[in-house]
């Protein structure tokens, strides 16, 4: 991902794309799929991606390369989300943020190169430069192994029986021909490349014109006061909707919005986090936004380890 110009906004679009273009050393933007991991060490462990309702393992959905220019620790920087995707929780977020300098022990100094490999089929790496196992289900962390062949890793109990029955039952015996044994598990969600575009200035006309209408409609013998109330409240509820509408109106399909400092655009008046409800980053300065998912799609220096950050889901009731 290019970085944005200051106030600025970049949307991205979820596309097919050979398997090489998503790899570590390409430093991708994508959905689904396996982490890409930017760092080979210090990744978050099996507590720290664990959903935080149901306990149970959070899937990968997401990851985003953001350097931040002028910034000689952060020249590579990425951001991970994770969610829980296990019915009927679905709803723990976290996101983790890694950055490393352009000189760092595990890229070279000079840019990836764009032409694909020589060789495109090789098995899916599960063990990093650094010497960390990968869990076969989801890539993340595997300190657990298969207590048959000791070969297979694994975040976890859940992810470890899921494996046996999708298939490592029969090619646990076969150890050297491990690696080639890995079935895409319905765990992962399906993998496409994020294409950035900057975002078109869109004038707000309909915007402007909900600001001026009125609320029309019977309102039975309800008091003025309470009239007044829900005249108000609904008018708000408008203006932030129709704000949401225009602003998505002429790329419908984006799934995700970046700009680093810029703001979010809410789709309801309800559930928006005020300033006491964002946590500082632990460096104690302010969190500032960065990125935003989109519904379509169903900075501090702290070293080169896997820190996390503050992620806010906005939740709306159902109104009659």
């Amino acid at each position: 991902m290019a970085a944005a110009c200051a106030g600025s906004v970049e949307l991205g679009f979820a596309e097919a794309a050979p398997a090489w273009r998503l790899r570590s050393e390409q430093f991708p933007s994508k959905v689904g799929g396996r982490p890409a991991w930017l760092s080979a060490s210090g990744l978050p462990g099996p507590a720290e991606l664990s959903c935080a309702l149901c306990g149970r393992p959070l899937a990968f959905l997401l990851q985003l390369y953001a350097p931040l220019p002028g910034r000689a620790d952060a020249f590579h920087r990425g951001l991970f989300l994770f969610c829980c995707r296990a019915p009927p929780c679905c709803a723990g977020l976290r996101v983790f943020r890694n950055q490393l300098p352009r000189k760092n022990d595990f890229y070279s100094y000079e840019p990836p190169s764009e032409e694909p490999p020589a060789a495109t089929g090789d098995p899916v790496c599960l063990q990093l430069k650094s010497g960390a196992h990968l869990c076969r289900v989801c890539g993340c962390l595997g300190p657990k192994t298969c207590s048959r062949c000791h070969r297979a890793h694994y975040c976890s109990k859940e992810h470890q029986t899921l494996d046996w029955r999708s298939g490592h039952k029969q090619a646990c015996t076969q150890a050297d021909n491990l690696d080639n044994t890995v079935p895409d598990h319905n765990f992962l969600f399906p993998e496409f490349e994020i294409v950035i575009e900057t975002e078109d200035e869109i004038t707000p006309e309909v915007v402007e014109k909900e600001e001026e209408s009125e609320i029309i409609g019977s309102m039975g013998e309800a008091p003025e006061e309470e009239l007044d109330s829900m005249a108000k409240h609904e008018s708000r509820e408008d203006k932030v909707f129709q704000k949401f509408k225009t602003k998505v109106a002429l790329e419908p399909e984006q799934i995700l919005r970046y700009g680093r400092g810029t703001a979010p655009i809410w789709i309801s008046a309800e559930n928006i986090p005020q300033e006491e409800d964002i946590p500082d980053c632990p460096c104690g300065a302010k969190r500032i936004f960065e990125f935003q998912v989109m519904a379509v799609l169903a900075s501090c220096r702290l070293g080169t380890g896997y820190a996390e950050e503050f992620v806010w889901k906005q939740e709306i009731t159902d109104t009659p």
